[in-house]
């Protein structure tokens, strides 16, 4: 195997051409380095998942020169939550969140790598780890820094030896888009027993409808029986894209580098997909990860990533927990329809940074709600 136009050593190799690995790619290139992104994959490259970008993903993206142009993307203005017949809504405080297929995502970050000078070697999967850099069959590629952006089912993760977690939950979750004009400027997530199903628009016309659950059985037509609303919606339209599925881990790993081995975004470690924050977390993890490239700090990294980590694991926690009982869960929606401050400052915790003050009185306000629910 022969590398086009490129020579046989780079800065930094990142195996994995997907969000997190452009992502990374791009910030460490505004920052000088020469990089190289190889993935076994053809660009566009698609995943099943529910494709909002929330309004702090928003940001850290626009924070790596990129901005999604009109026309490719949708506006949601915040969350609705739905069960058993009630429903709760806030809006975002600031900038709308975006509905976008992931395709159109991609292509878009691919782009922006292409004209930074990021050699993109598609269809070229790496083969292992050398002392040196990387493999591409039996060519040796050297590399100060590589960079493992492979996904949950990470390779570079096993080969340096980084497979170790504090704890690895599972589960499942299935994506297809509808051909319908969206009914509503929010993001909708429907709780259902054991389930919940995720309502994003991602055009004027079009709608991702994503499932996840703890059955890896479950689809999303089976799914919708116990939606009576959504299934009267979209029980006559045509789906505009297939089924497809994935894995939602929760995953924690113990160490995310080794020597000159560093993990970013799925392979780095996950939160629930209920949080909708993957993208987020990837994208301010590459932004560190290029400013510690700077440094040569990657244990910096490591500390900064836990920290990343903490609100979205800990929004997954409080989400999770309305999945327990059905009975719990109907007593916190009319604990917050009862005090709609209460789900909207639950909204600005989910998009932004609140101090352990804030999650507190939170906390505080909301137990106290459920017990005059």
């Amino acid at each position: 195997m022969v590398i086009p136009a490129m020579a046989n050593t780079t800065d930094i190799f990142v195996i994995g051409g997907g969000p997190a690995g452009l992502a990374t790619a791009i910030a460490a290139r505004r920052r000088g380095f020469d990089v190289v992104v190889a993935d076994g994959a053809k660009a566009p490259i698609d995943k099943p998942c529910g494709e909002g970008l929330m309004p702090d993903g928003r940001a850290a993206l626009e924070r790596l020169g990129l901005s999604i142009p009109a026309g490719i993307a949708h506006p949601f203005r915040g969350i609705r939550f739905v069960s058993g017949g009630l429903r709760v809504a806030a809006r975002f405080a600031g900038s709308a969140g975006l509905g976008i297929r992931r395709t159109l995502l991609h292509g878009m970050m691919v782009k922006r790598a292409e004209e930074l000078g990021i050699s993109l070697l598609w269809h070229t999967p790496v083969t292992g780890l050398h002392p040196e850099g990387v493999l591409l069959g039996e060519q040796i590629v050297g590399a100060q820094w590589v960079v493992g952006a492979d996904g949950g089912q990470s390779l570079v993760r096993q080969w340096a030896g980084l497979d170790h977690y504090y704890y690895d939950r599972t589960r499942f979750a299935f994506r297809r888009h509808y051909r319908v004009s969206p009914w509503s400027d929010c993001m909708e997530l429907h709780w259902g027993p054991g389930c919940q199903v995720y309502v994003t628009p991602v055009a004027a016309d079009e709608i991702c409808v994503a499932l996840v659950s703890r059955d890896p059985h479950l689809r999303i037509d089976e799914a919708l029986r116990a939606f009576p609303e959504l299934l009267s919606r979209l029980g006559g339209v045509e789906p505009s894209s297939a089924e497809r599925g994935a894995i939602s881990t929760t995953r924690k790993l113990r160490h995310i580098y080794r020597g000159r081995v560093v993990l970013v975004g799925d392979a780095s470690g996950t939160v629930d997909a209920i949080t909708g924050e993957g993208l987020c977390l990837s994208f301010r993890q590459a932004e560190m990860l290029a400013e510690c490239f700077v440094t040569g700090n990657l244990e910096r990294y490591q500390q900064v990533h836990r920290t990343l980590a903490r609100r979205p694991a800990l929004m997954a926690r409080l989400m999770l927990t309305l999945d327990w009982k059905t009975a719990f869960r109907q007593r916190v929606m009319r604990a917050f329809r009862s005090d709609p401050r209460l789900f909207g400052r639950m909204l600005e915790m989910h998009v932004g940074a609140p101090s352990s003050r804030d999650i507190a009185t939170m906390g505080l306000s909301l137990g106290w709600r459920i017990l005059k629910a």
